[in-house]
């Protein structure tokens, strides 16, 4: 597979399909939540990445294996339509990932095939869709992901999710959220799977404009930054070891 190159690869993957069915996402994202997302990631990364989008109803998802392998960072949003995602395209991105791709799970991506796989636990959690404000605190601020993001990032209007969230102990928590009914939520999380690195940050309903937020968008900039594969993607594998090949190799010629 091909080293990472600058510009970093960015390929944005979205359902797609609140904004063809609901007028009001369609008000809020007229150009789909993958757009707002990939222009957020533009916004701040400028001519560092060239961002691409793909979307659930494009053939083979619009994740072939030739858009994988150029792909540095995949960043990944869904809801309505997880069943929908074609196994045989999961397999790909889990192999691109262990290999050493980076990807960036959002929202309600985590009950996506391509999370509850890399996790190996249901990713389930507490829910409300009640319009509350959500305030993001940081708490490693040293951070990568966290850089430039003010404490707490203030979203005002905003589904709640609460704990308990059932996943694996994160590799780091960069984010805890709280919201005005009192849930406290693991909202950034970073976990390493193979090669891959992967950000979970879970801001971003598609009822609400958070993909429009400036800070939101920093975040999952500076995520896809810290995701990027550091060097040539290569997958693991099994390796046949014969007794003395260690002094072989190691003796002078």
């Amino acid at each position: 597979m091909s080293s990472p190159v600058s510009p970093l690869r960015v390929t944005v993957w979205s359902e797609g399909r609140h904004e063809q069915r609901d007028e009001k996402v369609a008000r809020l994202y007229p150009k789909g939540m993958h757009a707002a997302v990939a222009e957020g990631v533009t916004e701040h990364l400028g001519a560092a990445a060239t961002v691409r989008t793909a979307t659930l109803d494009e053939p083979e998802h619009g994740l072939t294996e030739e858009v994988l392998a150029e792909t540095d960072v995949l960043t990944w949003w869904g809801h309505v339509a997880h069943g929908e995602v074609a196994d045989e395209v999961v397999d790909r991105v889990h192999r691109h990932v262990l290999a050493g791709m980076g990807l960036i799970v959002l929202h309600s991506g985590h009950w996506s095939k391509i999370f509850t796989r890399l996790m190996g636990t249901t990713c389930t959690l507490r829910w409300r869709n009640g319009r509350d404000r959500e305030l993001v605190w940081t708490v490693a601020p040293s951070h990568p992901i966290a850089a430039g993001v003010p404490h707490p990032i203030v979203i005002e209007e905003q589904e709640m999710y609460g704990e308990f969230f059932d996943i694996p102990a994160p590799d780091e928590l960069v984010f805890v959220s709280s919201f005005s009914g009192g849930e406290v939520f693991r909202s950034g999380c970073t976990f390493r799977r193979g090669h891959g690195k992967i950000f979970y940050f879970s801001p971003g309903d598609q009822d609400y404009p958070v993909y429009h937020h400036p800070d939101v968008r920093r975040v999952i900039a500076n995520a896809v930054t810290w995701a990027a594969p550091a060097a040539a993607r290569t997958t693991p594998t099994l390796v046949r070891s014969e007794t003395g090949w260690f002094e072989a190799e190691g003796s002078p010629a």
